[in-house]
C-alpha cells in the first residue's frame, strides 16, 4: 500500500494511494490513527484491514488535484549513512575523502524534511549546494539491538529521498550535521510504500536528473552496507521507534564531484523504481 499525506481544498490529512485516485483513511475507517507513523506502529492487522477497504473503496480524490506532502513531517530522527555505494566512495577517495573502514553516520536535523516537489532553497551562505539521491527507510516498530536477519521485520516502509547537501559547511568541521541540515534540504515522498509491497529492497533502479540530464543512476543493490546491516548498526546505539527516517546512501556523480552545483531555477528529479519520484525546484534564499 501507498500511504500518502496530502492537502486537498486546503485540508491536510493521510491518505491511500489507488491508482490515479487517493481515499482518505478516515473514510475507509473513522477510527484509523491520524499520521502515517502511527499506522505503520499499529502494525499488519490495520494495514490489511485499509488495503481491503481502498479496493472496495467508492469515493477518492483524483491524485492530480492534491498537493503532496512530507509523508512523515514531523520525525523524530532522520539518520543518513555517507559513503555507501562503492562508486560513491571511490570519488570521494580521488577527491582526498578518507574513506571510513565501518559505517558513517550522520544526522539530517528534522526542521530539513520538506514535501515531493517543494522547493529547495539555496541558502544565502552557501555556493555549494548538491544533491544526492538516496532510498529511505522507514521504521514500523519500536526496537533495540536487532540482528541483521531480525531487520526487515522493523521496516514499515520506504520512500524516495533527496540528500541535499551545502558542501562548503559539510566539510568546515568533522561532523556532517551542518551541511546536511539546511532548512527545506530533506525533501522525501511522495508517500510510504509499505515493506510488503517491496520484495527485495536491493533491487531497485535509482535515477536523478538536473534540468532533464541524467547525473545519477545505479541499482540498490550496489549498496556497501546494506539496510538490514545499516539497521542492526544503529539498534545498538539508540532505540528505533515508528516514523524514524534513514537515508541508505547515494551513488557516483554527485555535484561536487561533477563541478556542478545546484543554482536557483534548477529541477531536481529522483525516481525510484517502484517507489514514485520526488521533484524539487531549487529556490533563491530571500534576503
Amino acid at each position: 500500500m501507498k500511504l500518502v499525506r496530502y492537502t486537498h481544498d486546503g485540508v491536510t490529512t493521510i491518505g491511500a494511494v489507488d491508482g490515479d485516485r487517493v481515499v482518505a483513511l478516515k473514510v475507509l475507517d473513522p477510527s484509523a490513527p491520524a499520521s502515517i507513523r502511527d499506522v505503520l506502529a499499529a502494525g499488519p492487522t490495520l494495514l490489511r484491514r485499509l488495503e481491503q477497504a481502498v479496493r472496495d473503496a467508492k469515493d477518492g480524490v483524483p491524485l492530480a488535484r492534491v498537493k503532496l506532502e512530507a509523508p512523515i513531517p514531523d520525525a523524530r530522527k532522520y539518520l543518513a549513512i555517507g559513503m555507501n555505494y562503492q562508486d560513491h566512495a571511490d570519488e570521494a577517495a580521488r577527491a582526498g575523502i578518507t574513506v571510513p573502514a565501518h559505517q558513517l553516520w550522520f544526522n539530517k536535523q528534522v526542521s530539513c524534511i520538506t514535501g515531493p516537489f517543494d522547493p529547495i532553497v539555496k541558502p544565502r551562505v552557501s555556493d555549494k549546494m548538491d544533491y544526492e539521491a538516496e532510498m529511505g527507510v522507514v521504521i514500523g516498530k519500536h526496537c533495540r539491538y536487532v540482528s541483521v536477519e531480525d531487520a526487515p521485520s522493523v521496516v514499515g516502509g520506504y520512500f524516495v529521498a533527496n540528500d541535499v547537501t551545502a558542501r562548503d559547511w559539510q566539510f568546515r568541521s568533522p561532523t556532517f550535521t551542518l551541511g546536511k541540515s539546511f532548512d527545506t534540504h530533506g525533501p522525501i515522498g511522495p508517500w510510504i510504500t509499505t515493506a510488503d509491497e517491496i520484495a527485495d529492497p536491493h533491487a531497485l533502479q535509482m535515477k536523478l536528473w538536473v534540468n532533464g540530464e541524467l547525473r545519477q543512476s545505479a541499482s540498490t543493490g550496489g549498496m556497501i552496507y546494506s539496510i538490514w546491516e545499516q539497521i542492526h548498526e544503529l539498534s545498538q546505539v539508540m532505540t528505533l521507534e515508528p516514523g524514524d527516517l534513514i537515508a541508505t546512501g547515494t551513488c557516483a556523480n554527485v555535484g561536487i564531484a561533477l563541478g556542478k552545483f545546484l543554482q536557483p531555477g534548477d529541477a531536481v528529479k529522483v525516481e525510484i523504481e517502484r517507489l514514485g519520484h520526488i521533484e524539487n525546484t531549487v529556490a533563491a534564499e530571500p534576503a
